[in-house]
């Protein structure tokens, strides 16, 4: 019962889909980031029904291509693309911790933000075109959203928490290992479930998508000395980026 609270508590903070009623209980907070990759599960299930939509009704590939690079965003929320922002602009800064720290705080959006969004778009339309394109393991992006989340999970179990971070101090309390070991068992699920599916084609995507959110997290990490929801989100979209990329490249090299 827990984790199914904790499921619906992670659709209406982490997800654009309507929901019948709010739910929010504090102490539910563990296993709500645990269902994160459930969320991810969601999210790239309707990712992939559009792409077999779109493929099916043989739209131009332009049209196509443009409706899978937004779809994840609009579905998500925009929630996670915020976050890449706010990272953006305040990492390009390379100004002090404490100047760092202002720029993450600020609603406005700066010059790297928008650069930064128009180079993410760029990439990831290129990337979709060829996905479009081929039309081919579309399930891919189940596993890019499934395994992005998860690591987004682990990174707020494992990983120390800025001060000014609302995970902070709503992790407060003691997560236990089974939300850890849940995630986990997702993960290695969906990389498992790729390969099975794909093939060598899958893991490579999986893993691309793993080292992707590892090497931002590193750099963000490091820089700003703890983890955030906007670092979250930043590492997040860098990661799903690294998946469709490799999924691009793969079905490229294969036509």
């Amino acid at each position: 019962m827990r984790y199914i609270k904790g499921f619906y508590m992670a659709l209406g903070m982490f997800c654009a889909i309507p929901l019948p009623f709010h739910l929010w209980d504090e102490k539910n907070m563990p296993a709500m980031i645990a269902s994160l990759p459930l969320v991810g599960l969601v999210i790239g299930a309707i990712w992939w029904a559009i792409g077999l939509l779109l493929v099916t009704m043989n739209l131009p590939i332009m049209i196509s291509a443009a409706l899978l690079t937004l779809a994840p965003f609009f579905i998500a929320g925009f929630i996670h693309l915020d976050g890449y922002m706010d990272t953006s602009d305040a990492l390009l800064s390379c100004r002090s911790l404490e100047d760092k720290l202002r720029i993450l705080k600020d609603p406005r959006v700066g010059a790297f933000a928008v650069i930064m969004l128009a180079i993410l778009f760029v990439l990831q339309f290129a990337a979709m075109y060829t996905v479009a394109e081929n039309g081919r393991f579309l399930t891919s992006l189940i596993v890019i959203s499934v395994l992005s989340r998860s690591c987004s999970a682990l990174s707020i179990f494992v990983l120390r928490h800025m001060p000014e971070s609302n995970y902070a101090a709503m992790l407060g309390q003691n997560i236990g290992g089974a939300s850890k070991v849940f995630v986990i068992a997702v993960a290695f699920t969906a990389i498992f479930l790729s390969f099975l599916h794909s093939g060598v084609f899958g893991l490579i995507v999986a893993l691309s998508v793993l080292l992707g959110y590892a090497a931002a997290m590193r750099v963000v990490y490091k820089d700003f000395n703890g983890v955030s929801g906007d670092l979250l989100g930043y590492s997040l979209v860098i990661s799903e980026l690294c998946g469709l990329i490799a999924l691009a490249l793969l079905q490229g090299a294969e036509i």
